[in-house]
């Protein structure tokens, strides 16, 4: 088993995966921002878990978190496309230099290096042609400073492998949803959907509703990151995690109207909004990955976890 250190090991996709690894023997530390939810996310799994609670913007501190460590899980992250319009500074901050602190401890350390990209780097999807699905060889057209800040930290572990041999894997997962996802102002669209219709509001969408995403369900993330960690073969290489299903705005919000009782309204389109998002998974079922969790099934798991908060 492997000593393993999960940066924003606290957060949502994070604490799942700090669970999951526990459960399975690994020696697991946790570098956090120190806050109530994480405390909370973890309280299962708390006593059987090592904490640096701290900022991945301080480089001594990273440094100290990783040493001893096999592998890194890089996890934290700022994530919102509506947040990074109003406040590109802190993504720049933590996504950016945050991921050149930990790409310099894993050097220093000798650590290998899971780094949690985006699909949002691959930008907006309007240059896709009918059919086309976005590949990890895909050109990176990041739309938004939240997109910009991911493909800069996507490059520069790439550059690290090609100039120091650093031992790094970039996951790119789509849009990934389940238990923990934050609603509120800049959640994401399904706690955001979910949250408002059980307040009894109704359901605002941007544009038409026919932009599409490939919606990824918790669980099933978390089998990615286990396949990645269990390949070694990846060294250097970018790889999609998805499940391979496009699913429109306006579909997902009528079938999360339809089920909590409230109505769907449109608003006008925002800047920086995906059109498109189809993914190529071929790499990731190469490696045995097979999602589990459809987005209409999700979607009814999150509602009933959402109801008990």
């Amino acid at each position: 088993m492997s000593s393993i250190l999960i940066t924003g090991g606290g957060g949502f996709q994070g604490s799942h995966l700090t669970e999951y690894l526990v459960s399975n023997g690994h020696k697991v530390s946790v570098l956090n921002t120190h806050s109530k939810t994480a405390l909370n996310n973890l309280s299962s799994v708390a006593d059987k878990v090592n904490f640096f609670w701290g900022n991945v913007t301080d480089k001594e501190f990273v440094e100290k978190s990783v040493r001893g460590n096999d592998v890194v899980f890089h996890l934290a992250a700022h994530v919102n496309v509506d947040e990074s319009l109003k406040n590109p500074d802190v993504f720049f901050q933590v996504n950016v230099l945050g991921t050149h602190n930990v790409l310099e401890a894993v050097r220093k350390c000798g650590s290998r290096l899971i780094f949690a990209s985006s699909r949002e780097v691959y930008g907006d999807g309007r240059d896709l042609k009918e059919g086309e699905k976005l590949s990890e060889s895909s050109e990176m057209k990041p739309a938004s400073p939240y997109a910009d800040s991911k493909a800069s930290a996507d490059r520069m572990c790439h550059s690290y492998f090609k100039s120091f041999g650093t031992n790094v894997t970039i996951v790119r997962p789509f849009n990934v949803f389940g238990e923990r996802q934050k609603g509120g102002k800049f959640g994401a669209l399904i706690p955001i959907l979910t949250e408002r219709a059980l307040g009894g509001e109704n359901l605002g969408i941007f544009g038409d509703g026919s932009a599409t995403r490939d919606y990824t369900y918790v669980s099933d993330i978390i089998q990615a990151y286990n396949l990645v960690l269990n390949s070694p073969s990846l060294k250097g290489r970018a790889i999609n995690f998805a499940s391979g299903v496009e699913t429109s705005v306006k579909d997902i919000a009528e079938y999360i109207a339809r089920k909590l009782g409230v109505s769907v309204i449109h608003l006008e389109a925002r800047p920086g909004e995906v059109l498109r998002a189809p993914a190529d998974i071929s790499l990731a079922k190469s490696l045995g990955y097979d999602p589990k969790v459809n987005i209409w099934e999700g979607i009814d798991r999150y509602i009933d976890w959402a109801k008990k908060q």
